[in-house]
């Protein structure tokens, strides 16, 4: 194996923001205003220190001990819930926001599954601190020793993250997982303590799998849940108001997305956006346009995705 692996076989890609596609991609995930807004100045106190002393000496000056202890937090930041509830979605361009709000670029790296390795003694730990040093390098390149204030900022994206940073309590889990888990701790731990512009991402459907000391170094685990009938509205009325579905119409529509008499939850964002609207269009293409009582039994029929449930293979 070699001493370093290459950046191509620790992240999946590399996203430089700000850019349009993702900003729509942004936009498109509705529902989540609060969620956007939160993240993006978790993230850009996170990545850069010098927004919050500015804040602070126009509404609070003399409040250094609140300032020290909002910047003192772990650059860790996990997004736990539901499946097809949007947490891979704002992760993977959220970044875009910070970009826009600091006026600064930010670069995503979403750490790639392989990097869990094949096993071999050593291996997951050697990758896992590679993908960190990796991040901390190019954060070292955006810091100006100057100034608070950064050049950029860097992401690093863990999608799946209890795959990587499962809890050291398991009774069966493998010694290599555990070293790959110090290894995790190790990386976030040297991010906040060199200050560097740069921030972690996890994102898990099992947050309660993840190690205990990585849920303690979390700034904020923010929880996402299924759509409300609000947000199901939010979601389903642009698309079906194109389609010239009526007030009523959609109305029918919310509600038949919505958790069922037999016990099944509504639906996921994915469940709406991946799933049903597209069987609605393709119900009626090519002969003929989209009907909306049809269109209400497809969504009458449609299954919900079943709600992931920890301790179930």
């Amino acid at each position: 194996m070699k001493v370093r692996p290459d950046i191509d076989e620790l992240f999946e890609r590399r996203i430089v923001y700000p850019d349009f596609e993702p900003q729509e991609r942004l936009a498109a995930l509705v529902g989540l205003e609060d969620h956007k807004r939160r993240l993006t100045n978790i993230l850009a106190l996170l990545v850069n220190t010098d927004g919050l002393e500015v804040w602070a000496k126009r509404y609070h000056p003399g409040a250094k001990s609140v300032v020290n202890a909002v910047m003192a937090r772990p650059p860790l930041v996990v997004l736990a819930g539901d499946v097809g509830s949007g947490k891979s979605a704002l992760a993977e361009t959220i970044g875009d926001a910070v970009a826009r709000q600091e006026k600064i670029d930010v670069t995503l790296f979403p750490l790639s599954l392989s990097t869990r390795g094949e096993g071999r003694v050593g291996e997951m730990t050697q990758l896992l601190s590679a993908a960190f040093e990796y991040t901390i390098d190019e954060a070292k390149k955006l810091k100006d020793s100057e100034s608070e204030r950064s050049r950029g900022a860097v992401i690093l994206l863990v999608d799946e993250a209890d795959a990587l940073a499962q809890s050291r309590e398991a009774s069966q889990m493998h010694h290599e997982d555990r070293a790959g888990v110090n290894a995790f701790i190790r990386g976030v731990d040297r991010l906040g303590n060199g200050k560097l512009p740069a921030a972690v991402i996890m994102c898990t459907n099992r947050p309660r799998a993840l190690d205990p000391a990585v849920r303690r170094r979390a700034a904020e685990i923010l929880t996402f849940a299924r759509p409300a009938e609000a947000q199901r509205r939010e979601a389903l009325a642009p698309a079906l108001g194109e389609l010239g579905f009526s007030a009523r119409q959609i109305e029918a529509m919310v509600t038949a997305t919505g958790p069922r008499e037999d016990g099944d939850q509504g639906f996921t964002y994915s469940d709406i956006k991946q799933r049903l609207l597209p069987a609605i269009v393709l119900d009626a293409y090519p002969h003929q346009g989209v009907e909306p009582g049809l269109a209400l039994e497809t969504a009458r029929r449609m299954l919900p995705t079943a709600p992931f449930q920890e301790g179930v293979s």
